[in-house]
């Protein structure tokens, strides 16, 4: 972020405003044309190989490829994207979001040319968009068909699950664009991650201790009322009880022979 941060104020703030919704413009447009002729949505996908023989507009279409047939289900789609995009680009400004968004780009891109007779979407790139909003806004309430509220953490959880369970089953284009689609939210979000992990480290190991104190001090049996020792913290001191203090109070060995005698008042 600091590398963004100095580029940033190197170029200044420009960028293409309102990217999100220029993108799914273009995705609502490909989906009306595919519904009145679905071969044509094969010509939008990113597919290097032919790319390399000359249909280089596919570098670029791919992107306004429409995520799903169902009408319903490409509604919420684009409702949520857009929300979430708008969002990013209001919390980062104009031209972090470009840049968030054209790093994933290139990346996926760059990684499809692996496998170059493999064809290449959009999606996990756009997923990428919400697991920097599901991280910035981890107790968002989305509610599902506007209806079911789920926290979005859990979501972004199932989301990951699912990155792990194609990075072990899946085909290698698959593997290679999960790659490039979370390199930019890495790129972001490492020295958050970083924190995170930190503070969650010295959280459990404070609650540790704290367990571990609390169950030294019932567990212990002996306890000196001077200076606090018990058989647990010092196994080798010796400890006596004295008949002459009033309630007979526990001393270690170097303390009772120099106690004074507590009496009653």
């Amino acid at each position: 972020m600091r590398f963004l941060n100095r580029l940033e104020r190197r170029f200044g703030s420009g960028g293409i405003p309102n990217l999100t919704l220029i993108l799914i413009l273009a995705q609502v447009s490909v989906y009306i044309i595919s519904r009145a002729q679905p071969q044509l949505l094969e010509a939008f996908y990113l597919v290097p190989a032919l790319v390399l023989q000359g249909q280089v507009w596919r570098l670029i279409s791919f992107l306004a490829v429409p995520p799903v047939t169902n009408p319903i289900f490409a509604f919420f789609f684009w409702y949520l994207f857009y929300l979430m995009g708008n969002s990013l680009e209001h919390y980062w400004g104009t031209f972090q979001y470009n840049m968030y968004l054209l790093i994933g780009y290139l990346a996926t891109v760059a990684v499809s040319f692996i496998i170059p007779g493999a064809a290449s979407s959009n999606a996990f790139l756009q997923g990428s968009v919400f697991l920097a909003f599901a991280f910035l806004n981890p107790d968002f309430l989305l509610y599902i068909f506007f209806i079911l509220p789920l926290k979005i953490k859990w979501l972004a959880l199932l989301t990951w699950l699912s990155y792990a369970y194609i990075m072990i089953f899946g085909e290698w284009i698959q593997r290679l664009l999960i790659i490039a689609s979370i390199l930019n939210f890495l790129l972001f979000f490492w020295d958050d991650i970083k924190e995170r992990i930190a503070t969650g480290r010295r959280h459990m190991s404070g609650q540790a201790r704290s367990f571990s104190q609390t169950k030294y001090e019932k567990q212990a049996f002996h306890r000196c009322v001077v200076c606090g020792k018990t058989d647990l913290s010092d196994p080798d001191a010796e400890f006596r009880y004295c008949t002459q203090c009033a309630g007979t109070p526990c001393y270690c060995i170097d303390d009772l022979q120099k106690h004074e005698h507590i009496r009653t008042a």
